[in-house]
């Protein structure tokens, strides 16, 4: 366990820009954490291995030290690492989630007045998506079409289960998509938890249960059971259904103005294509989504375009039972820009501030966050926006150092 006032914090540098961004990251941690506490608290940073840096050191992509580290002190940092080919990892960041089991990727998505967007009205989008981090495709159940376990498993769906559905079976590769009630509804929980805590009005499950009915399907039905049955604080969609089929419109009406006027959680579900077409219409309906590892993944990067890109969106992952915890770059490794002092590091900063406020460090969280919002506003930019609006740019070194004078001004 970490000390309160003195946590050791593990960080992984990351490949490509990795290095870059996370020592301007650090640079601005250190000096909010210094300018809203003084001597009282201090981050004490531990280097932890991961990606190409380790495979060179260590000739491992992932060191058992590394989990077991992340295991000890419960909370960690990393920039975007390199997923080796024909190594055996599918992903090193899915692999540190599932070794961890950081069931809920956390993605806030917010407007920043100056960042370039191609919407009219960026600053309607401020949600934040819980995305399911272990089932689904994440489970990485597939098999290649000519394999033997293709058709191993065709011939079980075929003789066993009667599936005469796979169109072109000679060619097929096939896939397996677990969804289970459990997964679901950790995640769900952790949603509705965030929104009671936040002080939010509406959660909304986001699932393709039209077509899936027994997988994404039941991650909505078993996240409204799930409500219905532990918090007193919601009203559901489906309670809203249910009194109207049993009695009328009206009364059903009348329940979900008694709710609102009570200050419940409205949970309520979307289609996910519709989801998609939703938050360019109407950002502004929607605070807090919880959904499927897939729908999550297109929704993540969707938003994140609404209000600048995944460069300046940050995101974690989390167990929230156990309190292990990722805070990560969203974005990748581009080794095409690495050392050339044009990578943006708001997405692993504005982690940063997640991960402060995960301490409850909100004074040090708030002074990242408020020097961020000047320096955008002021057209203090790093070279991916500095190009969007043709003016002066700075360098990653430069914006944190623009970064912390803000800080200090503010003592």
């Amino acid at each position: 366990m970490t000390n309160t006032f003195n946590p050791v914090i593990p960080y992984i540098e990351g490949d490509g820009i990795g290095p870059e961004i996370w020592q301007a990251t650090k640079k601005v941690v250190d000096a909010a954490v210094s300018s809203a506490y003084q001597s009282e608290r201090k981050i004490d940073w531990l280097e932890i291995l991961a990606g190409e840096k380790a495979f060179n050191q260590t000739g491992t992509w992932l060191p058992d030290e590394t989990l077991e580290a992340i295991r000890k002190h419960k909370i960690a940092i990393k920039g975007p690492l390199t997923t080796p080919i024909g190594e055996g990892f599918r992903s090193l960041n899915v692999t540190l989630r599932q070794e961890l089991d950081l069931y809920a990727c956390v993605r806030p998505v917010r407007y920043f007045e100056g960042v370039p967007s191609p919407l009219k009205e960026p600053e309607k989008t401020d949600m934040t998506i819980f995305r399911e981090n272990t089932e689904d495709v994440y489970a990485g159940i597939e098999f290649a079409n000519g394999s033997k376990e293709v058709a191993q498993l065709l011939n079980f769906l075929t003789d066993q289960l009667s599936v005469t559905k796979v169109r072109f079976p000679d060619t097929s590769a096939l896939g397996i998509k677990p969804i289970s009630q459990e997964g679901s509804e950790r995640l769900i929980a952790a949603a509705i938890d965030f929104a009671i805590a936040q002080g939010k009005t509406r959660v909304t499950l986001i699932h393709k249960g039209n077509i899936m009915k027994f997988t994404e399907g039941g991650f909505k039905n078993w996240g409204y059971d799930y409500i219905e049955s532990t918090y007193t604080e919601a009203f559901t969609m489906n309670q809203y259904k249910k009194i109207a089929a049993d009695s009328t419109v009206e009364k059903a009406d009348a329940a979900l103005a008694e709710a609102r006027a009570a200050g419940k959680i409205i949970v309520d579900d979307v289609i996910a294509d519709n989801f998609l077409q939703q938050i360019l219409l109407y950002p502004e309906k929607y605070q807090v989504v919880a959904t499927t590892n897939l729908n999550g993944d297109y929704i993540s990067d969707a938003l994140a375009a609404q209000v600048g890109g995944i460069g300046i969106s940050p995101g974690a992952n989390i167990n929230y039972k156990t309190g292990h915890a990722i805070f990560e770059a969203t974005h990748g490794t581009a080794p095409d820009i690495a050392g050339k002092g044009w990578a943006n590091p708001c997405s692993l900063l504005l982690s940063a501030v997640m991960m402060l406020d995960h301490l409850g460090w909100s004074e040090a969280s708030r002074k990242v966050t408020k020097a961020i919002e000047q320096a955008l506003q002021n057209n203090q930019v790093t070279h991916d926006f500095a190009q969007m609006l043709d003016i002066k740019e700075l360098s990653t070194a430069g914006f944190a150092d623009y970064l912390i004078e803000s800080i200090q001004k503010e003592q």
